[in-house]
């Protein structure tokens, strides 16, 4: 595990703006008005540093690939669902709540 990796995995836009559309779902299943970006901006370190999130994302670095974090074969849409609802922040902000 890499400090160097978590960090730029933690600061990758694409892998954000995934990460943000994850917690987009998971809010709408909460019927919340709480913006998405919101909680992608808590998980997105936990996230990071996940040992999957983080092998996968320093092997697709080694390789070359030029933009890890939209790649869908490196962090596959289920691991970032899998990683946002384990670091679901409980409560959320405002005192929304947990997921169901």
């Amino acid at each position: 595990m890499s400090y160097a990796t978590i960090a730029q995995c933690a600061r990758d836009m694409a892998l954000f703006d995934r990460v943000t559309a994850a917690s987009a779902a998971e809010l709408a299943v909460l019927d919340s008005s709480l913006h998405p970006t919101i909680v992608a901006n808590l998980v997105i370190w936990p996230l990071s540093s996940a040992s999957d999130v983080e092998a996968a994302y320093a092997s697709a670095l080694a390789a070359g690939n030029p933009n890890p974090g939209g790649d869908e074969t490196v962090v596959t849409d289920g691991m970032i669902l899998a990683n946002v609802q384990a670091h679901w922040p409980d409560p959320l902000p405002i005192g929304m709540g947990a997921p169901p």
